[in-house]
């Protein structure tokens, strides 16, 4: 929009962790009653910018301009006196308070004004939250909504929402949709991060385009379609099939019986999903982040409630057998988060490894048999060590997940369930997790991979199914996975032989 005032200014933003570039000459800038909506795969960089205009992180090289003066001494303080505030996507609220504390903690001004603008807002959203609710009884949709209106009531000039509608249902985030109309309208502009390609074209004035931190694309909203804005998230070398280094030839096992058969299952997050893994092969859940992958994972492996639907194991019907009960009928899952799920941080690294075997030996541990089996695993997957009492937090992050894989694999599983195997990990460990599952598969495994990087997913794997908002609609073949197509059935667009599951 022409004459309207400039907020923000960034120019030619660098910012380096250790030796990976994250941001690679960032410029980008938003006026009032802008809503730029930021869109990229996961290590895009989009986080990184935001941060750096909330003073969390230090640009290494560029320049931000706020309100037209250029930004030097910068912190979150400053930000937030300058308008500036970030709703963020993983709620960051204080459990043991309401919310009524949770909202007004760090107010400098009258806290009884700040409670009626928080009922006023609640009310208008038309949210069912309560004041006097204490945080921990909260959902998660719910602690998202009271992020939302604790940004509001600061006053923010420029907004940022990092996934706002992950956790929201259809009525809570058309509620949501309309205020940020009604933001926009009163100046304020808002960078909105989001997966959903919908919610840009419903909301957006601009769109903008983030890949391996640098803006590949950007413009007005209306100057876009969705296939251009995929187009625009595909890696430069995307007319590569991706298969070549992974896979020496396609197999066709659909007339053997299926280790893992999943039948109609409906959980918290996904509704009506079904898929078969067969011996010796990759089979990748691709989608975005909140698609529901983790969530069909946990149930499988008996984390969370199953509501419908069957978990078949080399026939055996397992759907309600416990997590330790599907273990010993051979399922396996590495966790998203190896620190909170996968690992004994504080134990030495032969604990780690042997702590789901270890338990036949009831009375003792038996010593020799624990440093056997952590020798023969740290030989077979080339874990870096110095000793095997060292603590397994001492280990980088590669060789920490090596670790969660070897202790997996010394239950001899039938299946493996890995979920954001290389999450976290440098180029050089990521290469040899790659490696690992391709042995893995060659020796007769089979491998039910989630992953969020596309690239990665379309690599590895023989089949894809694309889960989109919790649904699964679209398998994509061997001769189908090609970074194009993944990219579109994440993203709900896929037009191709669409082969409903």
């Amino acid at each position: 929009m022409e004459g309207l005032r400039l907020l923000v200014k960034f120019e030619n933003i660098q910012k380096s962790f250790n030796q990976n570039k994250v941001l690679n000459g960032v410029s980008l800038e938003i006026s009032e009653s802008e809503v730029i909506s930021i869109i990229g795969g996961n290590g895009a960089g989009k986080s990184t910018l935001m941060k750096i205009l909330t003073g969390v992180y230090k640009a290494d090289e560029g320049s931000i301009e706020i309100n037209g003066e250029k930004v030097v001494h910068y912190n979150p303080s400053i930000a937030h006196s300058k308008g500036i505030y970030l709703v963020p996507q993983e709620p960051l609220l204080f459990p043991n308070m309401t919310i009524e504390k949770n909202l007004t903690i760090g107010f400098s001004k009258n806290k009884v004004k700040v409670r009626e603008q928080a009922r006023r807002l609640i009310k208008q959203l038309g949210w069912n939250l309560d004041l006097n609710r204490s945080a921990i009884s909260l959902s998660i949709a719910e602690q998202q909504q009271v992020e939302i209106i604790k940004g509001l009531l600061r006053d923010a000039k420029v907004l940022i929402l990092d996934e706002p509608t992950s956790s929201l249902t259809f009525a809570e985030t058309e509620s949501l949709f309309k205020l940020i109309e009604q933001l926009k309208a009163s100046g304020v502009g808002i960078f909105y991060i989001t997966h959903r390609l919908d919610e840009v074209f419903q909301i957006s004035t601009h769109a903008v385009i983030l890949r391996d931190g640098k803006v590949t694309l950007k413009g007005k909203i209306n100057d876009f379609t969705k296939e251009m804005l995929i187009k625009g998230l595909l890696p430069l070398d995307s007319e590569r099939s991706g298969n070549e280094t992974f896979k020496k030839e396609f197999l066709d096992r659909s007339k053997e019986e299926p280790i893992l058969k999943i039948q109609k299952l409906s959980g918290d997050g996904f509704k009506d999903i079904s898929f078969d893994v067969y011996k010796g092969e990759v089979v990748g859940l691709a989608g975005l982040v909140g698609a529901g992958r983790t969530e069909i994972a946990e149930a499988i492996y008996g984390m969370n409630k199953v509501h419908s639907g069957k978990i078949y194991l080399k026939g055996k019907d397992i759907t309600d057998l416990s997590a330790n009960e599907k273990i010993e009928s051979g399922l396996a899952y590495i966790p998203e988060d190896r620190f909170l799920n996968g690992i004994f941080s504080i134990s030495s690294i032969s604990s780690n490894v042997t702590a789901q075997v270890i338990k036949k030996h009831r009375f003792f541990i038996d010593k020799k048999f624990e440093k056997d089996i952590t020798d023969e695993y740290v030989n077979k997957l080339s874990i870096k060590i110095s000793n095997q009492d060292d603590e397994v937090k001492s280990l980088s992050g590669g060789n920490q997940q090596k670790v969660v894989i070897a202790r997996i694999l010394s239950t001899n599983p039938q299946i493996i369930i890995m979920d954001e195997p290389t999450r976290g990990i440098d180029a050089a460990a990521r290469s040899d997790i790659y490696s690992i599952i391709t042995q893995l598969k060659e020796q007769g495994y089979s491998i039910l991979l989630i992953s969020s990087d596309l690239e990665e997913i379309e690599r590895i794997s023989d089949r894809i199914y694309a889960i989109y908002r919790g649904t699964c609609q679209v398998c994509l073949g061997f001769d189908e996975i090609n970074a194009t197509n993944v990219m579109g059935a994440a993203f709900g667009t896929y037009k191709g032989s669409e082969r409903h599951v």
